[in-house]
């Protein structure tokens, strides 16, 4: 990107941001300012959890106060890890609800496997936290609708962990596209191409010591432990997780719907085809996909966002292993989100482009400066809830291996029970955690 360039884009963001600040201000939005540090619990500090509590630790404005977790042994070394760069240690919660109810605490970051998160974020804003919640947002599409009403009733600021909204080389991307550098986009192609381990069959066991199991499964039905369900493993099971297409997928299924240009709606249409083509083992997701999104814009005018996975690709494609390419009338982009993107115009002409890596550190800091201004932030919960959906939509529609008609206003699927059947889950009756109005 020219120098020139850059330097209109930062200028337009800046004042973007200052512009969404004040109207959200003025229209009530604006959160509680924090104390002169911010104080935050760490729920959930396993893998993608120990990163965040590393960055956000690094900031000077921060204080850790508490951390949580089921396992004992990832517990005892969260607390290491925050008195290793704060110098004190945190408070050890088993159970995430003392965090909660800590009236010194202003926000929360939750890293918990996937059908904790909306629960989990829900009760921490209707206990007046802010919170960073982990990709995807929900679970299943209800849960992310409950997540919005819950941030908004409660007047909290919600950040989801989709870290390529706040990475400068992506923005610079996205802005070339919207502003019409590669004439009117009609389609975007998303790929997530790489090779994943199997994870084997193992019978049910017992849990391992120090792991509260039961507090794990939390609001879901309950299951008996299994050595290939713990850790990370979770997120190939119908019951936890949302298959790589939520876990890498939402990433580039993210990035990809803000670059096609269908603003905040749902698809009209969903056809997918896929399976376990490859694997196996007890994994309960597809290893293969393809997905086909159809937005209805109005006036007959169309637009095609395409998902494709293969989880046994031992090679990267078009220079990423996961990325996304947007097809315009007048050329065409091609973007890696840990990498960097390049503009060809007609006749496959290169043009410009731009080199960066994911900026984890800019996301958690946009997080924080939204608490202090009352701005929503770059992946704000109901912004990414389209994208989750992306993936809860895809899911349904290869389980089933039919096309589907949605209803993006009611969030329903026209006249099909067992599809919507799909659109909220199965909860443990009377557990605690289960989100009110599923």
């Amino acid at each position: 990107m020219k120098r020139t360039d850059r330097r209109r884009f930062l200028k337009q963001s800046a004042a973007l941001a200052t512009g969404a600040a004040a109207w959200h201000i003025s229209s009530g939005l604006r959160a509680q300012s924090p104390n002169e540090k911010f104080i935050l619990g760490i729920i959930g500090p396993g893998g993608m959890g120990t990163s965040l509590l590393k960055s956000f630790a690094g900031f000077q404005d921060v204080d850790i106060a508490s951390v949580s977790d089921v396992d004992e042994r990832r517990l005892a070394a969260a607390v290491k890890n925050v008195e290793g760069i704060k110098g004190k240690a945190p408070r050890a919660e088993g159970d995430f609800r003392r965090i909660l109810e800590d009236k010194a605490v202003d926000a929360v970051v939750i890293a918990t496997p996937d059908h904790w998160h909306a629960p989990a974020t829900i009760l921490a804003c209707d206990a007046g936290k802010h919170v960073y919640v982990e990709k995807p947002g929900s679970h299943n599409i209800r849960e992310g609708r409950l997540m919005i009403e819950a941030a908004r009733r409660n007047k909290r600021v919600v950040q989801v962990g989709t870290q390529s909204r706040s990475t400068v080389h992506v923005r610079d991307a996205i802005d070339k596209i919207r502003g019409g550098a590669i004439g009117e986009v009609l389609t975007v192609r998303v790929w997530n191409s790489q090779l994943r381990a199997s994870i084997g069959k193992r019978p049910p066991s017992q849990p391992p010591p120090g792991l509260d199991f039961d507090a794990w499964v939390g609001p879901a039905p309950m299951v008996a432990y299994r050595a290939n369900l713990l850790p990370h493993v979770w997120r190939w099971w119908f019951a936890f997780g949302t298959g790589d297409m939520g876990n890498d997928g939402v990433h580039d299924l993210d990035l990809g719907r803000w670059g096609l240009g269908v603003g905040d709606r749902h698809p009209n249409r969903v056809c997918a085809l896929g399976g376990k083509y490859f694997f196996d083992d007890d994994q309960q997701f597809p290893d293969t996909q393809t997905v086909v999104f159809e937005y209805g814009l109005g006036d007959g005018q169309r637009k095609q966002l395409i998902y494709e996975q293969r989880l046994w690709a031992p090679y990267v494609q078009e220079g990423h292993e996961n990325g996304d390419g947007y097809y315009g009338t007048k050329g065409y982009v091609i973007l890696g989100k840990g990498e960097g993107w390049e503009l060809f115009a007609e006749r496959n002409k290169p043009v410009c482009g731009g080199a960066g890596k994911l900026d984890l550190a800019a996301h958690n800091r946009n997080f924080l400066d939204c608490i202090k201004t009352g701005a929503r932030p770059n992946a704000d919960v109901e912004v990414h809830h389209y994208s989750a959906c992306l993936c809860h939509l895809g899911n349904i529609a290869t389980r089933l291996g039919r096309a589907l008609q949605f209803d993006p206003a009611q969030e329903r699927f026209i006249g099909d029970d067992e599809a919507n059947g799909l659109v909220r889950r199965e909860y443990r009756a009377g557990h605690w955690a289960v989100p009110r109005g599923v």
